[in-house]
């Protein structure tokens, strides 16, 4: 008896992700495991003198997420539609991250740094996801 294994997030056949949920998903998904992975760290600092517990740059939490974009945009093969959708999602997240950290700087820094991530990973998924849908039909 074989069994079938789901895997997640759920891809079509050339490997591209099926859902906006899956996409935004996975990709908060990755900023909390980044957000630990930096506690981690900021604490072994912390503990052995090497600075204050906080100060370590949040916006590291967006790594994995981008591993993640940046699997896709490889998925939907070459062409224009997967390129111009990258930019200006690109653009938009790194806007929006920005204008987050801005306003929270009066948190320490792994924490405006985390919320900034954040921002940039659900507006980079939700700009993404429709944009290069869109843009690959219109362009056949």
């Amino acid at each position: 008896m074989t069994e079938q294994q789901s895997a997640f997030p759920r891809r079509d056949a050339e490997g591209r992700i099926r859902t906006l949920g899956d996409l935004v998903g996975v990709g908060l998904a990755g900023v909390v495991i980044g957000l630990l992975v930096l506690v981690l760290f900021d604490v072994a600092f912390a503990w052995f003198g090497a600075g204050e517990f906080g100060q370590a740059n949040g916006w590291l939490a967006v790594i994995l997420p981008a591993w993640l974009f940046w699997e896709d945009f490889r998925a939907w093969g070459f062409g224009a539609p997967r390129v111009v959708a990258a930019l200006v999602a690109v653009g938009t997240a790194v806007v929006s991250g920005l204008l987050v950290a801005g306003l929270a700087t009066p948190l320490p820094a792994l924490l405006s740094g985390v919320l900034a991530a954040t921002t940039f990973t659900v507006v980079y998924a939700t700009i993404w996801f429709p944009g290069v849908r869109w843009l690959a039909n219109r362009t056949g």
